[in-house]
């Protein structure tokens, strides 16, 4: 490692070569400001704003893509500097739509919190002539209002970089640029899977997740409605950083909590339908194994996977597991087994999804969804993350201070298998779990399969479980999926793939908490949020699907038992190819 001795406001600093300005800044403590950088994924210096002074340079140059050399001595708050990031933020406002007081971003949004810190008093400083943009209302999931976009182009970047779609682009040139799809198709006619990547990397409010909240206050307020909550397992470890708690906090209880004062007349789990999810898929694995079926088994968890894969690898269709995902198995069993054991019609039942994933609110409306009768959704709302943190706040709700209650029964209980459906690996550690029983015919001892946990894109190990030498692979976010679909297309065996729509899994899903830039850049999030969910496997009494009581109940008393004819009409699903608008 070679290092070299620069100056950062005239303290000596020592730091790697090749190191960039900014990050070489923060060793020292300072946060110099980032309208356009994330770390890996987009490094342009387009927006000007984190401008810096080098002694012996006549322009200011850009901290994010300027490296260290030698001898540099560097001022990041010069009157310089800070005119040049006044005028550039001046000149960002004079085309921004301004209406921060009815903002879904206002209070988080990375342009008002810079106007904030350099006293931007005059937001109409550079006034003049605005191109005024349609609002883009086409795509189930989400909105995008080209008036409030500061042309970062992180939406761009993680779009092509992360997920290796490429939606969408910059459009035109000059003043006329702006954020579009090809040939300005909308996102509703374009090949977008519904991810929310684009979302979560926004630094302003020009792309957001379409609010339902609205929908779910309507049935909460109507006497003839049961709303019931459903909660996925991550989001018990993100929905605290909404109300600043420590990244990675469990607040499962004040979650449940919440969604009882909210008005919500139950309040379950939806890590009781992660475990009847690995019931019927460690079924299905296990008959295509023994009886014969396609080869490699995809899972079906992750809808912005499966709309990913319909339109861009439909040959792949017969692989992906005809489960439904938890979401939607959870909603088919309480409009089901649960709305006849209560004796409640199923269409009094209002089901809300609390989701990690804006794909969520594409998936509630596919086609063979409606496991209790026609018209009847197995889901009725899916919210994000964000969405039910807005509505506690619209509700007054103290949450750090709200006491820790429990679900409710008898869809409340859940395993430690299912609680890692929320990150990378976790779909498959908890299939194998039981796979491993049901294959070998004995008990397994070691629960945890490590090789298929960590970060990485794409993790590949081999298990050997009695006579079946079992390959797998684990991929998170749409550009890993395509390495692993690829290889399997070039020859490469593997039995069992779990894929994940977004990096890291639902932890980092497109509906999960919004943090800035500056949080993005030097903590891992995706890590933080992981280890929490371990954690709550680790200390969990029971950890393997199929031990789950009230799983074993339910099929007792109503299913009968996994694969059957009953769970395949009310949990199992079908595929379609789409159009490729690419």
């Amino acid at each position: 490692m070679s290092l070299v001795n620069i100056k950062i406001n005239g303290m000596p600093v020592q730091v790697e070569a090749g190191t960039s300005v900014l990050a070489a800044a923060r060793e020292v403590g300072i946060e110099i400001p980032t309208l356009c950088y994330l770390k890996d994924t987009n490094e342009i210096g387009a927006c000007r704003i984190c401008v810096v002074e080098v002694k012996g340079q006549k322009n200011l140059p850009a901290a994010c893509v300027t490296p260290v050399y030698e001898g540099m001595e560097i001022l990041t708050h010069s009157k310089r500097v800070f005119e040049a990031r006044r005028m550039n933020l001046e000149l960002i406002l004079s085309t921004h739509k301004k209406e921060c007081l009815s903002c879904m971003r206002s209070g988080n949004c990375e342009l008002q919190k810079m106007c904030k810190d350099f006293r931007i008093y005059d937001e109409n400083y550079y006034a003049g002539e605005n191109i005024q943009w349609p609002v883009d209302d086409s795509a189930v999931h989400m909105l995008r209002d080209n008036n409030k976009c500061v042309l970062c182009r992180r939406c761009v970047a993680v779009c092509e970089k992360v997920q290796g779609i490429s939606c969408i682009g910059a459009n035109e040139r000059g003043f006329e640029t702006h954020i579009g799809c090809a040939f300005e198709q909308t996102l509703g006619e374009s090949s977008c899977v519904s991810c929310g990547q684009c979302i979560t990397v926004c630094p302003t409010a020009a792309i957001t997740e379409r609010d339902q909240s609205k929908e779910v206050w309507r049935a909460l307020h109507d006497p003839n409605k049961v709303v019931i909550a459903q909660t996925a397992p991550s989001i018990r470890v993100t929905l605290g950083e909404a109300f600043g708690m420590p990244l990675g906090t469990n607040v499962e209880g004040k979650m449940v909590a919440a969604l009882r004062r909210l008005g919500f007349d139950k309040v379950f789990d939806t890590d009781f339908a992660a475990d009847l999810t690995i019931m019927e898929e460690a079924t299905e694995f296990v008959h295509r194994v023994k009886e014969g079926g396609p080869l490699p088994l995809i899972t079906s968890c992750s809808p912005g996977w499966v709309k990913y894969c319909e339109t861009f690898y439909p040959e792949f269709i017969p692989n992906i597991s005809s489960c439904k995902s938890p979401q939607q198995m959870f909603g088919a069993i309480t409009k089901t087994y649960y709305a006849e054991k209560m004796g409640i019609d199923p269409k009094d039942i209002f089901v809300v999804g609390i989701m990690p994933c804006t794909a969520k609110k594409f998936e509630v409306g596919r086609d063979d969804m409606c496991a209790a009768g026609e018209g009847i959704h197995d889901v009725d709302v899916a919210l994000t993350t964000r969405e039910l943190a807005r509505m506690i706040d619209r509700a007054n709700l103290y949450f750090p201070h709200l006491p820790d209650e429990e679900f409710d029964a008898p869809l409340g209980l859940s395993t430690g298998a299912a609680t890692i459906f929320g990150t990378t690996g976790g779909v498959m550690e908890a299939a194998l779990r039981t796979a491993a029983e049901w294959v070998t015919g004995e008990e397994l001892k070691e629960v945890d399969f490590t090789d298929v946990r960590g970060l990485e894109g794409v993790k590949k190990a081999t298990y050997k479980l009695g006579d079946l030498e079992l390959k797998v692979a684990v991929a998170s976010g749409l550009k890993n999926a395509k390495a692993v679909l690829e290889a399997v297309k070039a020859g490469e065996e593997i039995h069992f793939i779990e894929i994940m729509g977004c990096p890291g899994g639902c932890i980092n899903g497109g509906g999960q908490p919004i943090q800035p830039a500056t949080v993005r850049n030097f903590v891992d999030l995706v890590e933080k949020r992981a280890a929490a969910l371990y954690r709550d496997d680790a200390k969990d009494v029971i950890r393997k699907s199929h031990e789950n009581p009230d799983i074993k109940k339910l099929y007792e008393e109503y299913l009968g038992e996994p694969g059957s004819h009953k769970a395949h009409e009310i949990l199992h699903t079908t595929y379609v190819a789409r159009p490729n608008n690419y």
